[in-house]
C-alpha cells in the first residue's frame, strides 16, 4: 500500500500533484534541490507498476522490493541508486530478535522507499525530517542518510539490550545455586542463534556504506549522493563498525559460556559418578561378607562360636565407617 506521497521544496512539504509524473516534474522544475518522497508498505505489482514506469526504476531491484527476503546491499543503476537495510527488531521477554527491511529507491529529484515488516523506522523519520527543513532542504540524500542512520543507531540499542540480557544468562549459568540443565543449553544456543540473526543484518551493510562514504580521487563516486553528505555517511560507518565488534564480542561470549556450562554439567556428572561409585563400594562390603557367610559350607571358621553373629555385624559396621569417612575426606560423598 501507499504510506504517503509528497513534494519537498525548500526543506517543507507543500501539496504536490496526485498524479507522481506530474510531481516528479514539478520537484524537478523547481530545482533548488526539491524532491518527491514516496513511501510504501509492501506494495502489490499492481501498486508499484506505475511508480516503476514513472522514475524509471530497474526492473531487477524491483523485483528485489516486491518479493523482499535480501540481503543489505547497494546496486548502481542508470536512472537511480538501490539499498537494501534491516532494521531490527528485539524482544526482550521472548529473546528473539526479528529483521524488516527496507529498500530505498534515490535519484534524480526522487526517493522511494519501501518498507517490508514491522521493524521499520521510517514513521519517525520523516517526522523528524519534516521538523528539520534545514536538514530536508539540502535534498533526497538526506533523507537516504536519515534512514540509514536511524536504522544503524537502533542497531546500537539492540546489540546494548542483548548484551544486557546475555550478562543474566552468565550470571545464571555461574550462579553456585544453578544446577544446569537441559534447557539452559537450549536458551543459550538460542541466544547464539539471535546474534546470528542480527549478525546477518549488520555485516553485509558495511560495505554499502563504506561505498556511500568515498571521497576523494581515486575512488569510483556513487552517483545521486551529495558529496556533502559523505562524511555523515562516514560517521554511519563508524556506528555500523561498533556493532559489528559487538555482535562479534556477544557470539564469542555465548560461545564460551555454552561450552562452560556444557563442562558444569560434565564436571557435575562426574561428581554424581563417583558418589555412585562410593556408595556402591560401601554396599559391596557387607554384600561381600555376608556373601561369603551366607554359602553353606559345613566347615567355615567360627561357626559354632556364639558371637559370630555380632562380630560380623560390627566388621561391616566398622568398615563401612572407614570407607564412608574416606570418601567423606577426598569428597567423593
Amino acid at each position: 500500500m501507499i504510506v504517503d506521497c509528497a513534494v519537498y521544496r525548500d526543506g517543507h512539504r507543500t501539496a504536490g500533484p496526485d498524479d507522481y509524473s506530474d510531481a516528479l516534474a514539478e520537484a524537478r522544475a523547481a530545482g533548488d534541490r526539491a524532491f518527491v518522497w514516496i513511501g510504501l508498505h509492501r506494495p502489490t505489482e499492481q501498486e508499484f507498476e506505475l511508480v516503476t514506469e514513472e522514475f524509471g526504476l530497474h526492473p531487477l531491484a524491483v523485483e528485489d522490493a516486491l518479493k523482499a527476503h535480501q540481503r543489505p546491499k547497494l546496486e548502481v543503476y542508470d536512472d537511480s541508486l538501490f539499498l537494501v537495510l534491516k532494521p531490527v527488531l528485539y524482544e526482550p521477554h521472548g529473546d528473539t530478535v526479528s529483521t524488516g527491511e527496507i529498500m530505498v529507491f534515490l535519484g534524480d529529484s526522487f526517493i522511494v522507499t519501501v518498507r517490508h515488516g514491522a521493524a521499520s523506522p521510517l514513521a519517525s523519520v520523516r517526522d523528524r525530517l519534516e521538523n528539520a527543513p534545514e536538514t530536508l532542504a539540502t535534498g533526497p540524500t538526506a533523507v537516504l542518510y536519515a534512514v540509514a542512520d536511524a536504522t544503524v543507531d537502533h542497531y546500537l540499542e539492540v546489540a546494548r539490550e542483548l548484551q544486557t540480557d546475555l550478562e543474566e544468562l552468565e550470571a545464571e549459568v555461574f550462579s553456585p545455586s544453578s544446577e544446569g540443565s537441559q534447557n539452559t543449553a537450549s536458551r543459550i544456543y538460542d541466544f547464539k542463534r539471535q546474534i546470528l540473526e542480527f549478525r546477518r543484518a549488520t555485516g553485509p551493510l558495511s560495505a554499502p556504506m563504506t561505498r556511500l562514504a568515498e571521497t576523494g580521487s581515486g575512488l569510483t563516486r556513487v552517483p545521486f549522493v551529495d558529496d556533502e553528505a559523505r562524511p555523515f555517511f562516514r560517521d554511519v560507518g563508524d556506528h555500523l563498525t561498533r556493532v559489528n565488534e559487538s555482535v562479534e564480542a556477544l557470539d564469542r561470549l555465548v560461545s564460551d559460556i555454552l561450552s562452560a556450562h556444557l563442562a558444569q554439567m560434565s564436571v557435575r556428572q562426574n561428581d554424581d559418578m563417583r558418589k555412585i561409585s562410593a556408595w556402591a563400594a560401601m554396599a559391596a562390603v557387607p554384600t561381600m561378607l555376608a556373601g561369603v557367610y551366607g554359602m553353606n559350607f559345613e566347615h567355615m571358621p567360627e561357626l559354632t562360636w556364639t558371637w559370630s553373629y555380632p562380630a560380623v555385624i560390627a566388621v561391616m559396621a566398622l568398615l563401612e565407617v572407614l570407607l564412608y569417612r574416606t570418601f567423606k575426606r577426598r569428597d567423593w560423598l
